[in-house]
């Protein structure tokens, strides 16, 4: 019989109304999954955990991250499968991050939760979680992903657009890992691959990353601000990764590299790649070292900075790591 562990770390899916009046309290999650008949049918185990203190996806951040890969780690021989019960607000972010932290890995982690508490009457949550625990288990998937309204999504390729329909999540540029319906049907060719390495976690992620969102208009004395924020700056530009290319800007951004800062071009468009140097207002981040993301979501540019800053010797070691695809989480 299969083993599959649900870590609960908040969040909607995990909520429902007390009686007595409209406020939410956690739910058991032990109560809930041994009264589904669906598991059942299932025939496995389902064992449960939750962080140390459970949490509104809003307040995530690189520790908890941390807690979740240990508990995996903890709990990996002796499980078929994970399924992480998280909020949706930073799911794309934690999904990321994860797949960064986890080298080595041979099972699935499947990330899911909900629109609506499960304790209400036409929640999403009841078929996101059975159907990720299915997926959890099936040994189709040796990656991170998230299962969301019928979705099988790679992690670092996902972002969450949408707050008010049960579609909350899409990956531009990247298809699903499995279309689900009346069965689930996984495509091989999608798949990350094992790599048979031994599993190994690396917690060593830094936060010292800052996001520059360019709009028109933006001052002298904003892009200043940011720039010496911090040592990993993801630069959100235009369209195929265009920019402002006014002298006061490009000089900006030039003496900051010179300083030894690592600068990163990721477009705000949702879907399509950064293409430094196809148009004119391009050409200069190519010329002063800007570091094109190509199809990269801003979460895994993100979430990868934050883990090559904690794992890289040097400048030149982050640069050539980021380039390539680590976790499938950019195209080739």
């Amino acid at each position: 019989m299969k083993n599959v562990l649900l870590i609960y770390t908040g969040g909607t899916i995990g909520m429902q109304k007390e009686k007595e009046s409209s406020s939410l309290k956690p739910v058991d999650f032990k109560k809930l999954t041994s009264s589904l008949p669906e598991l059942q049918n299932l025939e496995l185990r389902v064992h449960h955990t939750s962080l140390k203190k459970v949490i509104d996806s809003s307040n995530m951040d690189k520790n908890y991250w941390r807690e979740i890969a240990e508990i995996i780690q903890l709990h990996y021989e002796s499980m078929d499968g994970f399924v992480v019960l998280h909020g949706s607000d930073t799911m794309a972010y934690t999904a990321s991050a994860l797949s960064f932290m986890i080298e080595g890995l041979n099972k699935a982690i499947v990330f899911t939760g909900s629109q609506i508490p499960i304790g209400s009457r036409r929640t999403d949550a009841k078929e996101n979680l059975i159907t990720s625990i299915e997926i959890a288990v099936s040994g189709k998937i040796t990656e991170v992903c998230i299962y969301f309204e019928n979705k099988l999504l790679r992690g670092n390729r996902t972002v969450k657009v949408n707050s008010e329909q049960f579609e909350a999540f899409d990956s531009p540029n990247y298809p699903p890992l499995a279309d689900v319906g009346i069965s689930i049907k996984y495509d091989d060719n999608n798949l990350l691959k094992s790599d048979k390495l031994d599993l190994k976690i690396n917690t060593n992620f830094s936060d010292d990353v800052a996001i520059l969102k360019l709009f028109p208009g933006i001052t002298k004395k904003v892009v200043s601000a940011i720039l010496g924020s911090s040592n990993n700056i993801i630069l959100e530009t235009f369209g195929a990764g265009n920019a402002t290319n006014k002298k006061w800007f490009i000089n900006l951004l030039k003496v900051t590299i010179e300083k030894g800062v690592f600068i990163v071009n990721c477009s705000q468009c949702l879907t399509g790649l950064v293409k430094q140097g196809e148009y004119e207002t391009s050409s200069d981040l190519n010329k002063i070292g800007v570091v094109s993301s190509k199809d990269m979501t801003t979460e895994s540019a993100i979430t990868k900075l934050m883990y090559l800053d904690g794992i890289c010797s040097s400048l030149e070691e982050k640069k050539d790591l980021f380039i390539k695809s680590l976790r499938g989480e950019i195209s080739n």
